[in-house]
């Protein structure tokens, strides 16, 4: 004689609740009752359910119809009801997240930042919309339960990466919902393309994707084995060049209406280390000297002038980027420490967003601005509108 399992009382209070839903014509398309469903058939213990359980299980299958909507946030929803009685039973059953509860964040996910927004840690499907910001915006917002993340990409090689990493970082991802028009096609790195041959044929011995038209389509920061993997648990939907929210959301809702469940999470993801940034009570002097920049509107140029230490003006430079400012002091060794030269970059970007704008720019004052001179008064060495202390 089979062995029931246990959870009797458990049991009967679900089997009630769901054949309440199974009587109830609004559940029938509603997305809360076919989650419910799926939940119990992916989280089924290996004696099987109750026998009570199993027929209320079956009759609800047998009364539901095309998912027509996510969830209608009844007062009383009885498949939630179920859940909730076999999950407070010693975790029989996984409870996916209800439409109406807030996204969570989930400690360590994302391991890696990019160009994303996370939505629900348990939901199955991730979107990438490739180039396209508005499908990006627009998805976000009105994609319902099923969808876990969705981001951008537009590099066949550490943009792939990051997808890969990220994506296996959430076992209840299964698909990969790629959209939107490829990205900056006219140079040559169509990622979605080489994304899509990266599913179909994987790495070649050098970690070159097989039939990726992309520049550089070579996968450096990641291992075989995590590919391989990838290509075995998620399954990927090519809508390349669809912009048609209301087609993708509908792909969205059958992923998540056939999510097979969680699958094995993959045990080696490698473990990048997030520095915090900070700045140091005091910066040392560039021996080189240091600079005053400002912008010149009338020219529409960026104008940088080069002092030594001693006070003495150096060099002036003028370009119309900021690249072109910092090659030619490179070049000309009027920098010589590496955070001196990051501040540069800080200030030139801001002086060319004036040349912009037409707002005012004020150099801002570095940490190493203030210098002890030869007299001993701390005289700023570094921004003639500084005032000496």
């Amino acid at each position: 004689m089979k062995k029931e399992p246990a959870l009797p009382v458990a049991s009967n209070v679900a089997a009630g609740h769901l054949v309440e839903a199974s009587l109830a014509r609004k559940c029938w398309p509603c997305g809360c009752f076919h989650d419910a469903l799926r939940s119990l058939d992916t989280s089924l213990p290996e004696l099987g359910w109750p026998v009570v359980l199993s027929d209320a299980i079956r009759g609800g299958k047998e009364k539901l119809t095309e998912r027509r909507y996510d969830c209608l946030g009844c007062e009383v929803c009885y498949p939630a009801l179920a859940l909730n009685a076999l999950s407070e039973e010693e975790g029989a059953v996984s409870l996916e997240p209800c439409p109406t509860d807030l996204p969570k964040a989930q400690e360590g996910w994302p391991p890696l930042p990019g160009d994303y927004r996370v939505l629900r840690y348990q939901a199955p499907v991730a979107v990438c919309t490739l180039s396209d910001i508005r499908l990006f915006e627009t998805l976000s917002k009105s994609a319902g339960t099923g969808l876990s993340i969705i981001g951008t990409l537009h590099t066949e090689n550490l943009g792939i990466e990051r997808i890969i990493t990220n994506v296996l970082g959430n076992p209840h991802i299964r698909f990969l919902i790629v959209c939107g028009a490829d990205s900056r096609q006219s140079v040559g790195h169509l990622p979605g393309q080489s994304l899509v041959s990266l599913m179909s044929a994987g790495l070649d011995e050098k970690g070159k994707i097989n039939g990726a038209l992309g520049k550089r389509p070579i996968l450096k920061n990641i291992g075989r084995d995590a590919v391989e993997h990838f290509r075995n648990v998620i399954t990927l939907l090519d809508m390349r060049g669809v912009e048609n929210q209301d087609e993708i959301l509908a792909r969205i809702r059958e992923c998540t209406t056939r999510n097979p469940g969680r699958s094995d999470p993959f045990p080696s993801l490698p473990t990048i280390e997030v520095l915090t940034g900070d700045l140091p009570a005091r910066m040392v002097p560039d021996p080189a000297g240091y600079f005053v920049v400002y912008p010149d509107p009338a020219r529409k140029k960026l104008v940088v002038e080069h002092y030594q230490n001693n006070g003495r003006l150096n060099k002036v430079i003028t370009g119309m980027d900021p690249a072109e400012i910092t090659t030619t002091a490179i070049k000309y060794r009027l920098v010589s420490r590496l955070d001196h030269a990051a501040y540069l970059g800080q200030e030139l970007a801001r002086a060319e967003a004036s040349l912009f704008s037409g707002s005012r720019y004020v150099q801002d004052r570095a940490p190493e601005s203030l210098f002890t001179s030869s007299n001993g008064t701390g005289a700023c060495q570094c921004v003639e509108t500084c005032t000496e202390s």
